[in-house]
């Protein structure tokens, strides 16, 4: 009997239909899965070259340490043109990041202003922005070689328990081309926003001493940055002969003094630096003295004596006797006839009234807007040991010096300048000294004392000085009609207010705090524009480029999928 073999049946493969549950029982198990450890472990990767969507340590802690809740409402949406949406968009992804780390302490609102159903319902709302101190801006940019304007509201509002505050979104330097601007704009959004909320979220306030007693500016010379400091500071008006020291301040003023400093009252000034105090000096190095313009309009700078050039030297730095002209200048006005019965007067270009608008990438001063200076003079560095300096701004690049004693004649004004004689460039007039400072009285007795100073005192700390060579720096004018001061940097003459308000704020903050927020303005996004001559003749190639391959591509696949199909099932058939 012949044995035979057979084979044993092939098992019975699971239908597709199971297969494809099974597939999909999987994918969404494991979906669910991530899903559940994504909830308890939070992380975000910032994969941009310049780390625009990361957040600076400084804002994460203010912004996690939120005690009470901040709502943000947005005036900047509206139906813009793609230059302007993408400053609306910068707004969103940062607050979209302030929320991360806010949590549920933080909300935000975009309205449109322009939203109202009626012309008289937008005028409306217009207005009662206006009232809140929020200003219209008038934008231009040139879109697809067209120029295109648009009236929006780059602000926002900042709410925490009551208070409210407005932030201006729309920053930069004013002198930049559009597209620069809403860039410089971008990247200070950041410190915009968390600056505002850190301003009205009730922390220990620091305390800052505005020195008198040697002539210096008054309350209402100095009223609008005064003000503007105690929104967040403890300030007072200190007399040095008056105090034992200044240990109980965080920081010193002094703001454009006219009489000398006694040895005791510059000893006081040189404990606090010395001892970790800050400080911020606005000096002229020359009297210039309006009121005693003679007839034929001519006054006379001569040198002050403050006896402060000794402790600037020790500390790294030098004020020079003389007088800057620029031709990038303010103005003043000036009788150039008669209208009638009446003088006829006209502004007139006054180059002893520099427009400064070069500036360093410093927090202090990046992305600035030009400030305003008057009768100021240069500086220069000397060597101290162990001080970093940093020179914040200085003039343009057609500059004057003219050494004390400099005449004044303000029918000068009425002359043509010649550029032949402005030869000296970028001569500077503001400076960040850091780092610890040698006391000028070290191995030497107290001014009226036998006390003996250590070269090196043991409670020694580093600390930082800003020196500005224009008293006037932080003198605001005063309304004729209501007495009160205008807003720092505020120019009757021009309309126009240049930023010496935001410096001295700028300045302050990073003298001031420790959290570091005031290093998140040194944020740099770089702009990376396009071609625009190759982006007009290649538009077409590149559209149909982008509509033509990925159509392509899916019709080839689609092809592809077909064919195997189809030899397969052949396969089977056969």
């Amino acid at each position: 009997m012949e044995n035979t073999l057979t084979t044993p049946p092939a098992p019975v493969p699971a239908s597709r239909k199971q297969r494809d549950l099974l597939t999909f029982a999987a994918v969404l198990g494991g979906l669910l899965l991530f899903n559940f450890i994504a909830q308890r472990f939070f992380f975000r990767l910032d994969l941009t070259e310049e780390k625009r969507y990361t957040m600076s340590p400084a804002t994460k802690t203010l912004l996690r340490d939120l005690k009470q809740p901040v709502t943000i409402t947005v005036y900047l949406t509206g139906d813009f043109p793609p230059a302007f949406r993408r400053l609306e968009q910068g707004v969103r992804e940062t607050l979209t990041e302030f929320q991360v780390y806010g949590g549920a302490n933080l909300n935000y609102i975009f309205i449109d202003p322009s939203a109202g159903s009626t012309e008289a319902a937008r005028n409306a709302f217009y207005t009662s922005l206006f009232k809140k101190g929020l200003k219209p801006t008038n934008l231009g940019a040139t879109e697809n070689g067209k120029r295109v304007e648009k009236i929006i509201f780059p602000y926002a509002v900042v709410s925490v328990g009551g208070k409210d505050k407005n932030v201006l979104l729309l920053r930069g330097n004013q002198a930049a081309p559009a597209d620069v601007r809403l860039n410089q704009s971008i990247e200070g959004l950041e410190y915009e926003l968390a600056s505002t909320i850190r301003t009205l979220v009730p922390t220990l306030r620091k305390r800052i001493g505005v020195v008198e007693g040697h002539g210096e500016l008054t309350n209402a010379q100095a009223g609008d940055i005064l003000g503007t400091w105690q929104q967040q500071y403890d300030v007072f008006r200190v007399t040095l002969s008056k105090v034992k020291d200044l240990s109980a301040l965080d920081a010193i003023v002094v703001a454009q003094p006219k009489t000398p400093y006694s040895e005791d009252d510059k000893f006081k000034l040189d404990q606090f630096i010395t001892q970790g105090g800050k400080a911020m000096f606005f000096v002229d190095a020359l009297r210039v003295d309006l009121d005693s313009v003679s007839r034929n309009g001519v006054a006379l700078a001569t040198p002050y004596d403050l006896n402060l050039d000794d402790l600037f030297f020790k500390y790294g730095l030098r004020l020079n006797q003389n007088l800057l002209l620029d031709l990038n200048s303010g103005q003043i006005p000036l009788v150039t006839g008669l209208d009638g019965n009446k003088p006829k007067i006209e502004p007139m270009p006054w180059q002893l009234y520099p427009l400064i608008n070069k500036f360093s990438p410093h927090p202090i001063t990046r992305n600035l807007d030009a400030v305003y200076l008057k009768f100021t003079g240069n500086m220069d560095t000397v060597k101290a040991t162990g001080i970093r300096k940093t020179a914040l701004m200085s003039t343009s690049r057609y500059t004057r010096v003219l050494p004390a004693p400099v005449p004044i004649n303000f029918n000068d004004a009425r002359l043509e300048p010649n550029p032949k004689l402005y030869q000296k460039s970028f001569q500077p007039v503001g400076y960040l000294l850091e780092g610890q400072f040698t006391s000028l009285f070290a191995n030497r007795a107290r001014p009226g004392t036998l006390q003996f100073q250590p070269e090196k005192p043991a409670n020694a700390k580093p600390s930082k000085i800003l020196v500005i060579s224009d008293g006037d720096f932080i003198r605001s004018d005063i309304d004729p009609k209501t007495g009160n001061p205008y807003r720092l940097g505020f120019d009757r003459l021009a309309n126009t207010e240049f930023a010496n308000r935001e410096l001295v704020l700028n300045a302050t903050d990073y003298l001031l705090d420790e959290t570091g927020l005031i290093a998140v303005r040194g944020k740099q996004i770089t702009l990376r524009p396009l071609d625009k001559v190759k982006l007009a003749e290649q538009r077409r190639r590149w559209q149909l480029l982008n509509l033509g391959v990925p159509l392509a591509l899916l019709g080839a696949f689609g092809a592809v999928r077909a064919w195997r199909r189809k030899r397969r099932y052949a396969a089977f058939g056969s």
